[in-house]
């Protein structure tokens, strides 16, 4: 937000005082908590719409569809930009209640345009503001901090800010007594806490959905090693699943007391762009299992309350969520679940008394610490309390932001067809939003993210490397592959039929060759950075394929083959 700091950071000042915002995380009242000294050039918030200075050359058709045609050189780029951005806003006026995120644009994320990168992948990791940073910066410069496994005013202060994060995470999730946080690496190694200490056994299960990420799908070795029976959810051919689908997956009734099972839910899937429902997660709880929701994906643009979903186990990344720090995830958890966990091993900081030699050990009697091996981040936990009372303030209005955006690309890069054969440019996998959102507060009913594959004249799919190599010279930074979610990524290409048939050892190139094609997509991921000129500079870059000359020289380029050879 800001760009200079008012005064020097002491160590004994509240974070109030040190990051000037409101504690009070009511969703629904973010202005309140902005700080103005980050804001220090603004003494208030322009909510007017910025001057056109940007954005593609477009006619419009309807409330939501635009076409495109190509620059000619009496039609410079500029001019183009400014019509295209013209066209959007009467196709979607509500984008105006969000000009604060333009605001936030140009202060905290400025780099972005004056480096000329397009940045759409921030389901791979959100963009860090660059006020978090300096405020960060400046709070490590004036204190002394020391590892929180001692007495020391160092230790202390660490020990402070620690817990005060913790109670940062509980006040944005809404978790109401009973809940607290283990601090981790990253969502990844907080499920891997659940999975290794879960007591699965012969009689019990685990059940979780198709399009998952891996580091959700790896539970399955701890549970199938136990004896524990695995199931999965289907997925449907753009993602997720359907409510009734699931509810007649082989679900046992089990008893905590005697017998426990565990189901795992992704909240929003990093590659359909399917936002699963989690009413799910009170049904499973009401036949006794155990519930796990993965917000990796979910949480940087959805408020998630677990007063009103009381799930037993959440994991998340931080830098997801606001891109700074990274290396720092949490598992809010209740510690009612916690208790049941069975740890594998122990480690330092986990143990209170080791007998050596000998087998006698006594875990320490603070339930979070027996999970966090070792020393926490504590360098860094002072920057999750400062980005979440960032992002508070902020997030209400993205979802619509999002929409609008989201809406746009989707009708725009639909309406692409090639020059020689009027045949589609782009066919897009994932799933579409079916709901357009209106104003400020509302959600969404899908993610902001859109999965697809480039198509040749002909209609065969054009190699995702070439895609990328092309992208990146355009200084456009997304996403191709499978994205660690292989069950999403069959269900978008339909290849479920030979994932069947995989076999021990098989390799990636091993399976595209069975397919007969590059595997993966091409995801587009937008988020709190993202504005109209990204979604602009994307359509540009789809639509420049669509041109037989352009296509050839870029394909040329890449493979280095003679010119005139057709692709």
């Amino acid at each position: 937000m800001g760009n200079k700091h008012s005064s020097p950071v002491l160590p004994d000042q509240s974070r109030e005082q040190r990051i000037g915002v409101n504690t009070n995380h009511d969703h629904s009242a973010p202005v309140s908590r902005i700080s103005l000294r980050y804001h220090k050039s603004q003494a208030s918030l322009n909510l007017r719409p910025p001057p056109h200075s940007y954005h593609p050359n477009v006619t419009h058709l309807s409330p939501t569809l635009t076409t495109y045609a190509p620059l000619t050189p009496s039609i410079s780029r500029q001019d183009a930009e400014a019509r295209a951005y013209s066209a959007f806003l009467k196709s979607f006026p509500e984008y105006q209640s969000t000009w604060i995120l333009d605001t936030l644009r140009r202060t905290d994320f400025a780099r972005l345009d004056r480096t000329g990168e397009t940045y759409v992948d921030y389901m791979g990791g959100a963009q860090h503001p660059e006020s978090l940073v300096r405020v960060h910066s400046a709070f490590l410069t004036e204190s002394v901090m020391g590892n929180t496994h001692s007495v020391s005013n160092s230790s202390k202060l660490s020990s402070r800010y620690a817990d005060e994060a913790r109670d940062a995470v509980l006040s944005f999730f809404r978790a109401p007594p009973g809940y607290t946080v283990v601090f981790t690496a990253n969502a990844t190694a907080a499920l891997k806490l659940v999975g290794e200490a879960y007591p699965f056994k012969s009689n019990n299960g685990y059940i979780l959905g198709a399009d998952s990420h891996n580091s959700v799908h790896g539970i399955r070795e701890y549970a199938s090693r136990r004896g524990a029976q695995v199931h999965y959810i289907p997925s449907t051919s753009t993602g997720g699943f359907v409510l009734s689908t699931a509810k007649v997956c082989p679900w046992r009734v089990t008893d905590h007391k005697t017998l426990s099972s565990l189901f795992a839910l992704t909240g929003l899937s990093n590659i359909t762009n399917a936002k699963n429902p989690l009413s799910i997660i009170g049904f499973a709880s009401s036949l006794g299992y155990h519930t796990l929701l993965d917000a990796a994906a979910l949480a940087p643009s959805s408020v998630i309350s677990l007063s009103e979903t009381p799930v037993d186990a959440m994991v998340v990344s931080f830098y997801k969520m606001f891109g700074y720090p990274t290396g720092v995830g949490a598992l809010i958890v209740k510690e009612s679940f916690l208790q049941i966990l069975e740890r594998p091993w122990f480690a330092g900081g986990t143990v209170d008394v080791v007998q050596v030699p000998g087998p006698v050990f006594t875990r320490t009697s603070v339930l979070h610490e027996q999970f966090e091996d070792g020393t926490i981040n504590f360098m860094t936990l002072p920057a999750v309390t400062d980005g979440l009372r960032f992002l508070s303030a902020y997030l209400p209005f993205l979802p619509l932001r999002l929409s609008c955006l989201t809406h746009y690309l989707v009708a725009s890069l639909s309406c692409l067809r090639h020059d020689s054969t009027g045949t589609p440019v782009v066919k897009i996998l994932s799933k579409l939003p079916s709901k357009r959102l209106k104003s400020v507060g509302e959600q969404c009913d899908s993610g902001s993210t859109i999965s697809l594959i480039f198509l040749s004249p002909s209609g065969e799919m054009i190699p995702n490397s070439f895609i990328e190599h092309v992208a990146v010279s355009r200084n456009i930074s997304l996403r191709t592959g499978c994205m660690c979610n292989p069950g999403g990524a069959a269900s978008l290409l339909g290849i479920q039929n030979q994932m069947e048939r995989l076999y021990p050892g098989v390799t990636l190139k091993d399976f595209g060759q069975v397919v007969g094609r590059e595997l993966g997509v091409v995801r587009i991921s937008l988020g709190l950075a993202s504005n109209f000129q990204d979604a602009w500079k994307i359509v540009m870059f789809a639509s420049s394929l669509a041109d037989s000359r352009t296509r050839q020289a870029l394909w040329d380029t890449w493979t280095n083959v003679p010119i005139g050879q057709a692709m």
